[in-house]
């Protein structure tokens, strides 16, 4: 079976594929789907429209091609996530875990607007593939000690997740507007960050969970 585009342009990361991609990335998750065009994404490559549209076909099967390499690099990082925090307890976990993804999202900003952008702006497409924001939650949910496994998650332990994580999108996506108030350079900024995430979650993780949430 012959390899797709997007699994050539992650065996070939200096590619044009891999180059097209990259700045797709980028485009898309600024302006999202309906905001971007493939002019845009080609002058900012430096090609012409029709070597996008050689490599990568239609706009819509190029914005497909970025949900699914956002898809393969959560899930390969919630599975480090995983490994590190295996065994440790709760608070620790949660500490860790919003370290570690923290880090991993601001190198990455578009992950998190895309994320806000598919279910807070209801930017909709006839493109079929989307984040797999639900997966992904009870693959947390399970690697969080709130349930056992990710096919049995509770409502609760979802809203959860999905309180810890909106946080950290927000606190991404909104980087400027948030740093202009804090009056914070990057770097101090992504610490404050993570000790504000600290400081509002794991006490309500470890303090004042239920019995589940403090193995």
């Amino acid at each position: 079976m012959m390899d797709t585009p997007l699994q050539k342009a992650r065996k070939a990361p200096e590619s044009m594929k891999a180059r097209i991609l990259a700045a797709a990335r980028r485009i898309f998750g600024e302006y999202g789907f309906h905001g971007t065009t493939t002019r845009m994404i080609a002058k900012e490559v430096g090609i012409d429209i029709s070597t996008l549209h050689y490599h990568w076909g239609e706009k819509k099967d190029l914005y497909a091609a970025v949900v699914v390499d956002i898809n393969e690099d959560l899930r390969r990082k919630l599975i480090e996530v995983e490994r590190l925090i295996h065994g440790r307890p709760l608070g620790e976990r949660l500490s860790l875990s919003i370290d570690v993804m923290t880090d991993y999202l601001f190198a990455h900003p578009e992950v998190s607007n895309l994320v806000l952008m598919r279910y807070l702006n209801k930017t909709r497409d006839d493109v079929l593939v989307d984040i797999r924001i639900p997966e992904f939650t009870c693959d947390i949910a399970r690697s969080m000690g709130l349930a056992a496994d990710k096919k049995n998650v509770s409502a609760d332990a979802k809203m959860k997740v999905l309180a810890v994580m909106n946080s950290i999108h927000n606190f991404i996506s909104g980087e400027s507007f948030f740093r202009s108030i804090v009056r914070a350079d990057r770097e101090a900024y992504i610490a404050l960050v993570k000790e504000t995430l600290n400081f509002i979650h794991v006490p309500a993780f470890t303090q004042n969970g239920s019995s589940q949430n403090k193995r």
